[in-house]
């Protein structure tokens, strides 16, 4: 019977010393198990080591550490970490000291992952439910059933849980370093240096110095080439370098195969792959010096992914701020990073200057040979610029057509900007000559900076286009003082139309011969809150420039119809309105929908109405201009033309508009008695009304002896001061009734 329960233990030894092929522990290889023994009993401490002796857990060789007291065992703890398993008696210096120890290893050192078995000789003293349920062990048995292939068979399980828990323990940490490694990386911008932080935080989860190199790929950009990004170590001098360049075939050749392959390898050494979306990838290369284990390489999958979307994403950004604050067709910096050159970059303004350079009639070259051949004489006007103004000028392209250039006086000078455009261009097979108009500022006498300066230029330039297309133009202050007090104006303009502060007067229209009323002309006003009045031309080019004409137009249409609606219902039945109409309002898509609704809101009938269009109005888009007013007349309204002879008229156009009125300008009326021109100009304009058919109206009558010249001339109807000034409505009313 004993031998038969001898060959049994012996299988059992056997089958429980065959190591698992299909696991892989988490530890150097042949580094031995620790197990600390603690008893009072100098003959347990022999008797376990000698049953022992020879016998491996998981192909591990067992090492025994000794402690005859709870005290010395704690002392043991100290300074040994890496224990595997407790064999601890229960009673030895008190009746509790190995329950207590218990307690000191679980509470005191948080050796959690240590395995604790209990050994008695009396279990009386610490009864096993009792024991099992309040304290943290993981077997108790009787010193006396503890033979020989029971210990075996103890130490083997408490040791393989050990193992488990400590792999646990490592992947937890793992996880735990790779999240803390996305955090970290996710503050990181651009590319080299995410990729630099992902050598560190890779080297750090593998526990060893950083060696390695890290290299991308961007075909979009790059039509397929792997540059080296970013390296440490004995690698470092190939940052930058194409991964063709490099001259060791191992590190070459390994990189190429991660990204062909598109996976991690590890044979030979560790290359791991990042996907990053189609047609870019990026591959690190890692000494690591060990062969790793599948916990390694399942960490190293999911340090992969997840740091893989970090590189998308620092790409991504790479390239939003590319965009930001670079052109992409010129590979110039943009207005935002010149904004940024000017305000922060540039230490000494002495003997600098900033120059916009815009070319003339680009729009026409777009028009006429289509975008992509505008693309190519923006980037021949580029080159050549380059080639005149030298490396050590700054250049950016800061709109469509404009360039802003920062360097030296002899070098950002009118003189040189003109040596630029002097000979023709070569595009496309095409001979181009150019010509740009240029606004310039020195530094040096400027107190402005960054999108100020930029500014300044501007203004400069809007003055060289309107003396001379080709032209350069310096600023000045005097320049900046009428900009800035343009745009106060414009900003009280706004401020004004939202508060009220607009409103509209009205001139009376008469006939001349029995200046008898037939209507009023509707005049906007604008009164600031001071008291002020505010020149109707000053305020009505803003208006229109600014694109604020259309609100405004709309609400002087819309008062002038109300206003007609009451001097209709007061018995003025043939009265006539008069309204002022700007080229912005004309080309506005919903204009006719709004003469149309404020006739309707009103109630009265556009024949009623007349719209007063300028000469030059009707001579600069003549399509339009015709077309409009036909669906002017469809609602009924009369048109006249406003200032006629002060424009460029052509008679064959004219016969083609459905005007119903000349309106002689007031220049004219008051040059007609004391010069001959005055005088032969308003002849011409009446004469033309008459053969035309039209009714000819003059503004400006301030004297008697001026009605008298202009019916003597066969004029039929005027207005000024000498009939009445323009005024409010009720003053209107009043004037009427008298």
């Amino acid at each position: 019977m004993q031998e038969t329960t001898s060959a049994v233990d012996d299988d059992l030894l056997e089958l429980l010393d065959d190591p698992e092929h299909n696991e892989h522990e988490h530890r150097p290889q042949n580094r031995p198990w620790r197990i600390l023994i603690v008893d009072d009993d100098g003959d347990v401490h022999k008797a376990t080591e000698l049953a022992m002796q020879g016998l491996t857990v998981e192909g591990q060789p067992l090492v025994f550490l000794h402690a005859s007291s709870a005290a010395q065992a704690r002392q043991v703890l100290g300074t040994e970490e890496d224990l595997a398993v407790v064999l601890l008696d229960v009673v030895m210096e008190s009746e509790d000291a190995g329950l207590q120890l218990v307690r000191h290893i679980r509470d005191e050192r948080r050796m959690n992952a240590v395995r604790i078995v209990l050994r008695t000789g009396q279990p009386g003293y610490a009864p096993e439910i009792e024991t099992v349920q309040a304290y943290d062990i993981n077997d108790y048995k009787t010193k006396s059933e503890l033979t020989r292939t029971r210990l075996y068979t103890v130490l083997t399980a408490a040791v393989r849980s050990y193992r488990q828990i400590c792999a646990l323990e490592a992947n937890r940490r793992g996880l735990e370093m790779i999240v803390e490694s996305s955090t970290s990386l996710s503050r990181m911008r651009g590319l080299s240096r995410f990729a630099e932080g992902v050598v560190t935080q890779l080297c750090a989860l593998l526990g060893i110095l950083p060696e390695g190199l890290v290299c991308a790929q961007v075909s979009n950009d790059t039509q397929g080439e792997v540059r080296i990004v970013a390296a440490a170590g004995q690698y470092s001098g190939l940052i930058d370098r194409p991964l063709a360049q490099v001259k060791i075939p191992a590190v070459r050749e390994r990189l190429e195969r991660c990204l062909r392959e598109q996976k991690n390898l590890y044979d030979d050494g560790t290359c791991l792959y990042f996907g990053m979306g189609p047609g870019r990838a990026m591959a690190a290369l890692v000494d690591v010096g060990r062969e790793l284990d599948e916990l390694d390489q399942q960490l190293l999958r999911a340090f992969c992914s997840n740091i893989a979307v970090g590189f998308e994403n620092v790409v991504l950004y790479s390239q939003l701020l590319d965009q930001a604050y670079n052109d992409p067709l010129l590979r110039l910096p943009n207005r935002n990073r010149f904004v940024e050159l000017l305000d922060k970059n540039l230490k000494d303004p002495s003997g600098v200057t900033l120059a916009l350079i815009d070319i003339d009639d680009f729009s026409d070259i777009n028009d006429a040979f289509g975008h992509h051949f505008g693309d190519q004489v923006l980037q021949a006007v580029v080159h050549r610029l380059a080639e005149v103004l030298g490396l050590n000028t700054a250049m950016a392209r800061v709109g469509a057509d404009t360039f802003g250039v920062l360097g030296e006086h002899g070098k950002v000078c009118p003189e040189t900007v003109q040596a630029v455009f002097t000979e023709p261009f070569m595009v496309a097979g095409e001979r181009l000559q150019l010509s740009a108009t240029t606004g310039l500022v020195r530094l040096g006498e400027s107190t402005a900076v960054g999108s100020e300066l930029l500014l300044d230029a501007q203004i400069a330039l809007k003055r060289a286009k309107q003396q001379q297309r080709g032209s350069s133009q310096y600023f000045s202050a005097a320049m900046g003082s009428d900009a800035r007090e343009r745009f106060k104006l414009l900003k009280g303009l706004r401020t004004g139309f939202e508060e009220s502060q607009l409103f509209v007067v009205y001139q009376p229209q008469v006939e001349l011969e029995s200046r008898r009323v037939i209507g009023a002309e509707a005049l906007l006003r604008w009164r600031t809150t001071d008291g002020r009045f505010i020149p109707p031309d000053q305020f009505i080019p803003l208006a229109e420039q600014s694109g604020l004409i259309i609100p405004i137009g709309e609400f002087v249409v819309r008062t002038a119809c109300q206003q007609l609606a009451k001097m209709r219902a007061l018995g003025h039945d043939s009265f006539r309105m008069a309204v002022n109409i700007s080229m912005a309002q004309f080309r506005h898509p919903g204009f006719i929908d709004t003469l149309a609704r404020a006739l309707k809101d009103a109630g009265v009938e556009g024949q009623h109405i007349e719209l007063e269009i300028t000469e030059s109005m009707a001579m600069e888009d003549a399509d339009l201009v015709l077309r409009v007013l036909a669906d002017i007349k469809q609602l009924g309204f009369s048109v006249a033309i406003d200032d006629f002879g002060t424009g460029f008229s052509s008679l064959s156009q004219l016969r083609q508009l459905q005007v119903d009125r000349l309106k002689i300008d007031r220049a004219f009326v008051q040059e007609a008695q004391s010069s001959t021109a005055g005088s032969t100009i308003a002849q011409m304009v009446i004469n033309l009304g008459r053969g035309l058919g039209l009714t000819v109206i003059a503004e400006g009558i301030e004297t008697e002896e001026q009605r008298q010249y202009l019916i003597g001339l066969g004029c039929h109807e005027g207005q000024g001061w000498l009939f009445a000034k323009p005024m409010p409505a009720e003053d209107l009313q009043a004037w009427m009734k008298r």
